[in-house]
């Protein structure tokens, strides 16, 4: 029971977790200042911020309904930590597992939009408005292309548990055989978290923060670390299913920080999208060619 526990709150999830989102967000932002020819934040600037928003007075806008407002973000980042349950942090087992559990798991990890959405939905201000209505678009968008690129590894596996996928995916790189979905997989995790140029949710010039401009203090901690526990999530199961596996420790870093620096290439690279071409695009497309692939997938399974 207390090894257990101490599995749920310390390592491989819980604090780990925390700890490992601020390190790949600290190294984010720093090799995009370095590409664009600026200094970056030190090492410890992530969990100051963390810590100085806790500490933080949260205002609480008129007109909202206050229960709502605060609980929004607390079930936000208890989603993206229950899903990591799941997965195979660390190149470690999953803590827990059963037959589904992916798309649990998904769903999971969508939590964090819809209650991005539904914050800025719930508020008066109209900058909260117009980014709520971006996300909960951009969510329909990327979500499915996003679950049917994890869907065919999960098809070859014959399996819709985690730890079988990746146990089969140990001796294939999928990327070899499924390049087209691992790019949608890719791109789909960064529209999900709205990392540029997919951030046209949150602009900064355009809407201030989004659907998150009236939340401040611990709420707006707790949508921060949600998304950084789900780049986390996101970036393993790639890793874990078209990458050959994550076996230990030492492939779980390899893989999942080049999958960061390849998202920090596409950041560097391209300005950020309007939202109609952020969801019409991508929509358009992107769920065509993992349907394409499934189509594929099916082809040569029948052949088999």
């Amino acid at each position: 029971m207390l090894s257990q526990l101490l599995a749920l709150l310390i390592f491989p999830a819980g604090l780990f977790i925390l700890a490992n989102g601020l390190a790949y967000h600290w190294l984010d932002r720093k090799l995009v200042a370095r590409l664009q020819n600026r200094v970056g934040p030190r090492w410890f600037q992530p969990a100051a911020d963390m810590l100085k928003l806790l500490a933080n007075e949260e205002v609480i806008p008129t007109g909202v309904d206050v229960r709502l407002f605060v609980a929004l973000p607390v079930v936000a980042l208890a989603g993206a930590l229950t899903a990591m349950l799941y997965i195979p942090v660390a190149g470690l087992p999953p803590l827990y597992s059963f037959s589904g559990d992916l798309i649990v798991t998904v769903y999971l990890l969508s939590l964090l939009t819809l209650c991005t959405g539904l914050a800025g939905a719930i508020s008066k201000d109209r900058f909260s408005v117009i980014g709520a209505t971006r996300a909960l678009t951009q969510l329909f968008s990327y979500e499915a292309p996003f679950l049917l690129a994890l869907l065919g590894p999960a098809f070859v596996a014959g399996s819709w548990q985690i730890s079988e996928i990746t146990a089969y995916s140990s001796g294939h790189w999928l990327i070899l055989t499924q390049p087209v979905g691992f790019i949608v997989a890719l791109i789909g995790l960064m529209g999900k978290l709205e990392i540029p140029p997919f951030d046209a949710p949150e602009a900064e010039t355009e809407i201030v923060a989004g659907a998150l401009t009236e939340y401040s203090g611990r709420g707006l901690a707790l949508f921060l670390m949600g998304r950084e526990v789900e780049l986390v999530g996101g970036l393993t199961l790639i890793a874990a299913f078209y990458l050959g596996g994550v076996n230990n420790p030492l492939e779980y870093l390899l893989k999942t920080l080049g999958l960061l620096v390849g998202l920090v290439g596409i950041q560097t690279l391209m300005s950020r999208l309007r939202i109609d071409q952020t969801v019409g695009l991508w929509w358009r497309y992107g769920a065509l060619l993992s349907l394409a692939q499934w189509l594929l997938l099916l082809w040569q399974g029948a052949g088999w």
